[in-house]
C-alpha cells in the first residue's frame, strides 16, 4: 500500500475509513456484474447459446435465390451444422458469431449477434459462380 492511501486513512475515523472501504468494495462488486437485463436473455453466460437455430440467408447483391434456410447448431463457443452443408464457426459468451458454410462448390461467411432465441447478421460468398451477400435472421428452434 502506499503512503497516500494510508495518510488518507490516518487523518479519517475509523468508522469512516470503514464506510469508505465498504462503498469502494460494493461499487467494484456492482462494476463487475453483467447488466440485469443482459443476465436475463442470457447475454454472457457460457452456454446461453446452446441449441439448433434455423437461419435465413437474405441474398441484397448479386445473382443468387433471394432467400435460403440452413440450420446451426451452436454449443458451447462452437457453431456447426445441424443438416444442410459444412457449417464451421464460433460465437462469444456475448452472442458475437462469425461462421463459414460450404455446399458443394459454393462457399460463404458470415457474421452477427445473437441475443436471446434470435439473432441477425451479414454474409458474403460465391454461390453457384456468383458474388452475392446480404443479410441473415436466426431463430433458436430448440435448446439442449
Amino acid at each position: 500500500m502506499s503512503a497516500q492511501p494510508i495518510a488518507f486513512f490516518a487523518g479519517s475515523t475509523r468508522a469512516r475509513a470503514l464506510r469508505w472501504v465498504l462503498f469502494t468494495g460494493m461499487v467494484l462488486a456492482i462494476a463487475g456484474l453483467p447488466h440485469t437485463a443482459e443476465a436475463r436473455r442470457g447475454i454472457g453466460v457460457p452456454g446461453a447459446y446452446d441449441g439448433v437455430w434455423n437461419v435465413v440467408f437474405a441474398t441484397r447483391a448479386g445473382n443468387c435465390n433471394s432467400t435460403n434456410s440452413v440450420p446451426f447448431s451452436v454449443s458451447g463457443s462452437h457453431v456447426s451444422s445441424a443438416g444442410g452443408g459444412k457449417v464451421t464457426g464460433g460465437i462469444s459468451p456475448r452472442g458475437i458469431v462469425a461462421v463459414s458454410i460450404s455446399v458443394g462448390a459454393s462457399g460463404a461467411s458470415g457474421s452477427g449477434r445473437l441475443v436471446g432465441n434470435s439473432g441477425a447478421g451479414r454474409w458474403s460468398g460465391i454461390i453457384s459462380g456468383d458474388r452475392c451477400s446480404g443479410i441473415w435472421q436466426a431463430t433458436r428452434t430448440s435448446g439442449f
